[in-house]
């Protein structure tokens, strides 16, 4: 018997400065990808008004004969709105968008004075085939079937939840209990389903060995994202990382609060063997202290530019493939260049949220805004200046270096819940005050 994946549109197993980035002084060396987490699903929202292009990546792990998947879908689709896409584009925008730690050196502090004011010269970040025919005593109708690269591909209707989850249980797909439920509130709603599986003999010979991106474009006035079914049987909380591409700004949820990650720190220089590690510990801090309730914003920023670059912006041609459909410039790359006014007009929003169904009982609703405002998860080393020098400026700062030492401990332990203790350990740090010696 085929096991039974929902995807609830996201696949879950259920059923140095340059002069052209003067504005960072610095450079990138680490980045928190998808790959920091487990069962984590990544899905790419084009939007602009109505229109919506949905790519929603495959992660399933096993036999592709296994494989099946059923998306609630708002209209019909046309075999044309459905189209197989690259990973590799979503893995690029993954890490252009990726929150990163980037690396400073102090400078001579003797000349700190000239290096301030160009820094401060310089605009800032900002921080803030063959169908199974359907039973027409269970009300599900067959509205369309095709056959899409190496998937074949049902766009099903239904009177009533029983009724489907019926047809597909007599089709040889096992539904996981509770499942029902959440089927009849999409039945409710006139959504459609998009039921897809592999066709072993297109995917043999089109020499894939890996399950590639559905891509779905249609109409609708609701700009959501249905997780629900993903939930049915998963054993535990999932993550889910939205790419939102749009026109005028950021994309936030209505229906849940929708905060920034914090952002800003400087962190320890230890932190760099150990980012994954920090990156993974500040979310679960960030999650437990929101209660699971919110949905996270890792990434805000005009696709034309960043800084500092965890990768490049994607091209104009991979902007396309992705279902940016108002784009009118040639193949190319976007040139990374200082800020200017307006940008260029696709605007990417990372989302990151951990859910299951306890504590996001509702689908995702979105909504865009005209909030154009940069905004990225961005973590700060600063290495010591270790030179010899004398000057006034020099000897204020091996001052000041053990209070900056002992906020770099501090901000790890508040953005991660780690023992101070422990921080300070790894920091070499001996302590200067007689409570630091209690707690």
């Amino acid at each position: 018997m085929r096991r039974w994946i929902v995807l609830a549109c996201l696949p879950v197993l259920v059923l140095l400065c340059s002069d052209r980035a003067a504005a960072f002084c610095g450079f990138y060396v680490a980045k928190a990808d998808t790959r920091l987490f487990n069962k984590a699903s990544q899905v790419v929202l084009v939007r602009d008004e109505d229109k919506t292009v949905l790519t929603m990546v495959n992660d399933f792990k096993g036999d592709p004969k296994e494989f099946a998947i059923v998306i609630p879908v708002p209209t019909v689709l046309e075999k044309g709105q459905i189209h197989v896409g690259d990973k590799a584009l979503v893995d690029h925008l993954d890490a252009y968008s990726a929150p990163r730690l980037v690396e400073y050196f102090d400078p001579d502090p003797c000349l700190r004075p000239l290096q301030e004011a160009v820094r401060m010269s310089a605009a800032a970040p900002g921080t803030s085939g063959g169908a199974v025919r359907a039973l027409d005593n269970l009300g599900v109708k067959i509205e369309a079937s095709y056959t899409v690269g190496e998937y074949d591909i049902l766009i099903l209707s239904a009177d009533q939840s029983s009724g489907l989850e019926t047809w597909l249980r007599t089709n040889g797909y096992r539904i996981p209990a509770g499942a029902s439920d959440v089927l009849g509130s999409y039945v409710k709603q006139n959504m459609k389903f998009f039921v897809a599986k592999v066709n072993l003999k297109e995917q043999a010979k089109l020499g894939f060995t890996y399950l590639r991106p559905i891509q779905v474009a249609y109409e609708s006035p609701k700009f959501m994202l249905p997780i629900r079914l993903g939930m049915v049987n998963a054993d535990g909380p999932q993550e889910l990382f939205v790419y939102a591409l749009t026109k005028k700004g950021r994309v936030e949820t209505t229906n849940y609060r929708t905060v920034k990650l914090p952002t800003g720190m400087d962190l320890p220089v230890y932190v760099k063997d150990e980012f994954p590690s920090f990156y993974r510990a500040m979310f679960d801090e960030q999650v437990k202290r929101e209660r699971m309730e919110t949905v996270f914003t890792e990434y805000a920023w005009d696709m034309g530019w960043c800084d500092p670059c965890a990768a490049q912006p994607l091209s104009p041609e991979e902007l396309r493939h992705l279902g940016v459909f108002w784009l009118t410039d040639g193949p190319g790359p976007i040139p990374m260049r200082i800020p200017q006014p307006g940008g260029t007009n696709v605007f990417v929003t990372r989302l990151h949220v951990r859910y299951d169904a306890r504590h996001f009982p509702e689908d995702l609703v979105f909504q865009e805004t005209g909030d154009r405002t940069n905004f990225q998860g961005r973590y700060v080393m600063r290495h010591e200046w270790t030179g010899t020098t004398s000057c006034e400026a020099a000897a204020t700062y091996q001052r000041e270096l053990p209070n900056r030492h002992e906020r770099e401990a501090q901000a790890l332990a508040t953005l991660t819940g780690w023992n101070i203790d422990d921080i300070r350990g790894k920091m070499k740090l001996a302590p200067t005050k007689w409570w630091q010696r209690i707690w």
